[in-house]
């Protein structure tokens, strides 16, 4: 069960509500009437869901004198019991945060309504519902960082954000190479010089300049898993908190992994470089 609501609903604007109903018509309409009716809003009459649920928005508010209905149904629609299926509620709730924030309210990850400052303009609530993305985004930090942890980074968990992020240099590693372990062991395997050729290069690997080069940037890359993936995989959150600053540091340093892993070069040493010539065959 969703927290009490706020004691003093806001009443929404024309345009709040038509965005609203664009985001929130998820549903089947025959479910969509069949949620509307259970919180005891009005019932659009409307071909186009989303039309028929911004008619009901508009008829709910009329009655009541204030969005409170429209707030309900919101909350209804991003309990947080819908995302142990199949999940992806963050981005949406992070959109429907930009629109809540124009009247001063912002809708928690747990349910609660919490109320504050009115963002003025479009790019003030969209900057407050996902602050941390926002400066992200200003760095250019490489959008696989981005793709991994927009989830985390909408509900400001900033522990989960670096984790995530920090897995993706893993995954990118073995998706270039077809190696399948994980780790440090990984970043050994896909940058070792033991034999000569390594399943990734940094470089052309032809002067000792460049193969010391080589070196420093694995060194970097294990440094990445072994420093933020290991201790937030394994240590209780409470002893590994993260400020918003600490985050940004971090996922800019994995953001520059990335960049100089799509500049490496896929040897014959790699296991998909040997599986894509046999498929050619």
């Amino acid at each position: 069960m969703n927290p009490p609501m706020s004691p003093s609903p806001p009443t929404f604007s024309a345009a709040q509500l038509t965005r609203l109903a664009h985001l929130l018509d998820g549903p089947v309409g025959s479910e969509l009437r069949r949620d509307l009716a259970s919180l005891q809003l009005p019932i659009g009459t409307e071909g186009t869901k989303w039309r028929m649920l911004r008619e009901s928005f508009d008829l709910a508010q009329r009655r009541d004198g204030h969005g409170g209905s429209v707030l309900r149904f919101v909350r209804e629609a991003l309990d947080p019991a819908h995302e142990l299926g199949e999940g992806g509620l963050a981005d949406l709730r992070g959109d429907v945060n930009e629109i809540l924030l124009l009247s001063g309210i912002e809708l928690r990850a747990d349910g609660t309504i919490l109320t504050g400052r009115t963002a003025r303009t479009a790019d003030d609530a969209r900057a407050r519902a996902d602050a941390l993305r926002t400066k992200l985004t200003a760095r250019r930090v490489h959008p696989d960082v981005l793709r991994y942890c927009r989830a985390e980074l909408v509900q400001r968990n900033y522990f989960h954000a670096v984790l995530e992020a920090s897995k993706s240099v893993s995954a990118k590693i073995r998706t270039m190479t077809g190696l399948t372990s994980d780790g440090a062991q990984l970043v050994d395997e896909a940058f070792t010089l033991k034999q000569n050729m390594p399943p990734l290069a940094f470089n052309s690997l032809q002067t000792v300049s460049e193969r010391s080069a080589h070196s420093g940037y694995a060194h970097f890359a294990r440094g990445v898993v072994g420093a933020f993936r290991n201790p937030t995989a394994h240590d209780p959150k409470v002893e590994f908190a993260l400020t918003e600053d600490d985050a940004l540091d971090m996922l800019a340093t994995i953001s520059m992994v990335h960049r100089r892993l799509d500049q490496a070069t896929v040897t014959p040493a790699a296991p998909i470089y040997a599986q894509s010539r046999l498929a050619g065959s």
